[in-house]
């Protein structure tokens, strides 16, 4: 009897420890913020950190920024207020004297009759000139590069920023540690080379010129001017004792934008492949006399010759500033693309159409693309060189300031080769279905913002010893649907 009630009291206290263990476990786990404190919290960044969506920003589309759904998150773990300079409606774009401005165009949506994308309709409500009080703790700014966040009065040559700039010589940073941030988020670099690799590389590699007043909207900034703004940048916000998070920038190779058109998309029958080579025999035999009286490489002479195939997979003829010029000898800089060039997405509207209606004047076949349709293999390795020169400094930035870091680099270059799974979704990089990106190609879709928010909070967590919560990618929608007004 005694033995059975040893035994019973041990059944007893097994069952009374698992119920033990049940209640823990079921009991809801406090957030925390760690080591970070995130009542003030401060963003700065480009488009990426204001929303831009669909190649416009819009009211939904900043409700859905990475940095709003982290203030969300932060919410849960002491964080405050977190305020956003709103567009007026979800049209998108600026309005002056009752009419969309063009160089800020409307949203675009998937027209589903035909599976492209097209502008919403309507004049958005949000005027030019209207200016709004702050301050603001999103501070991203559509078309910034890093040395715009320093510029006195970039509100002036920026009207996002002048939307909501405290004064007309303001800096974006001054804006922003003028509000002692406790938290910040910080990416920055994108635009940097982004202008020069989406107008297929038409603007200057400014590498060498310290002088980034003299810059164009479409170069690529020289990485000792990066590396300084960036610097102060993190001075400047950590001075108070902010603590925050940066991300460094992935390779353009990994944006839809320069990966969805394919550089061989031209299918021809054998009539229409033998108009295009008598086309192109002079130009062709013109090669082979400059590579006889050397003015080529036979290398170079064989890289430039056009021949197409009957069949589909004819690569697009397009011009390439880096061959030898022999304009002199009224040969032009003509070669078909490769494999090693990326075509832009705006191109697959425009290859194959033809010139003033001409059926003989077929652009990319017959009319070769012009230089701002493709980026090359060359244009491409300026810009890596310039990115990975960027990396370098914002991860040796947050290492020497203790600040928590988002690789998105190695993230999108996995989007773009085994995608990643996420509360049951795979996302990948795949244009429009992929679900990360936006019909502009370049920035992300509702549930891509989400899945970078969940990047970042990742990050501070692993910093920080913070607990944050990631979102539900269920909660967030690929595309936003045509009704401009609701969604």
């Amino acid at each position: 009897m005694i033995k059975n009630f040893k035994w019973l009291l041990l059944v007893s206290l097994t069952f009374a420890a698992c119920n033990s263990n049940d209640d823990t476990a079921d009991a809801e786990v406090p957030i925390t913020s760690g080591t970070a404190d995130f009542s003030k919290y401060v963003a700065l960044g480009d488009s990426f950190a204001a929303g831009y969506s669909d190649n416009a920003l819009f009211k939904g589309g900043q409700e859905n920024a990475y940095p709003n759904i982290l203030a969300q998150q932060f919410a849960l773990a002491g964080g405050g207020d977190f305020t956003t300079p709103f567009m007026v409606d979800n049209i998108g774009g600026f309005s002056m004297g009752g009419s969309q401005i063009p160089q800020f165009p409307t949203r675009l949506y998937l027209n589903t009759t035909n599976n492209t994308p097209a502008n919403v309709s309507g004049i958005s409500g949000t005027v030019f000139t209207d200016h709004l009080t702050g301050p603001f703790n999103n501070m991203g700014i559509p078309g910034a590069k890093s040395f715009h966040l320093v510029t006195p009065g970039y509100g002036t040559l920026n009207p996002y920023f002048g939307r909501f700039a405290s004064t007309a010589t303001a800096t974006v940073i001054a804006d922003a540690t003028a509000q002692s941030p406790t938290f910040f988020s910080l990416w920055i670099g994108g635009n940097d080379v982004l202008g020069y690799a989406t107008s297929g590389g038409s603007g200057v590699n400014q590498t060498g010129n310290l002088n980034p007043a003299t810059y164009g909207s479409s170069d690529i900034t020289d990485p000792q001017v990066f590396a300084a703004t960036y610097s102060s940048l993190v001075t400047s916000l950590t001075a108070g004792g902010a603590k925050g998070v940066v991300a460094n920038l992935p390779y353009i190779t990994a944006l839809p934008f320069f990966t969805t058109v394919p550089y061989n998309p031209v299918p021809l029958n054998d009539a229409t492949v033998a108009q295009l080579t008598a086309g192109f025999t002079p130009y062709n035999n013109g090669l082979l006399y400059a590579a006889s009286v050397g003015l080529l490489t036979p290398a170079e002479a064989a890289k430039r010759t056009i021949a197409f195939h009957a069949g589909a997979g004819n690569a697009v003829v397009m011009v390439d500033s880096y061959l030898t010029n022999l304009t002199a000898y009224g040969i032009p800089s003509y070669r078909q693309a490769t494999a090693e060039d990326l075509i832009v997405l705006p191109a697959r509207g425009f290859i194959g159409t033809a010139v003033g209606g001409n059926p003989a004047q077929i652009n990319g076949v017959s009319v070769p693309l012009a230089d701002n349709w493709v980026l090359s293999k060359e244009e491409i390795a300026e810009v890596k060189t310039a990115t990975d020169a960027y990396n370098v400094t914002i991860q040796a930035v947050a290492e020497a300031n203790g600040l928590a870091f988002v690789d998105t680099k190695t993230i999108l270059e996995q989007l773009k080769t085994t995608g990643i799974a996420s509360d049951g979704f795979t996302l990948t990089s795949v244009y429009v279905t992929g679900g990360t990106f936006s019909l502009d190609g370049v920035h992300p879709s509702p549930r891509g913002y989400a899945f970078i928010a969940n990047m970042f909070a990742e990050a501070i967590n692993t910093k920080y010893g913070s607990n944050l919560p990631k979102v539900s990618m269920g909660d967030y929608r690929i595309l936003y649907p045509m009704d401009s007004m609701t969604f």
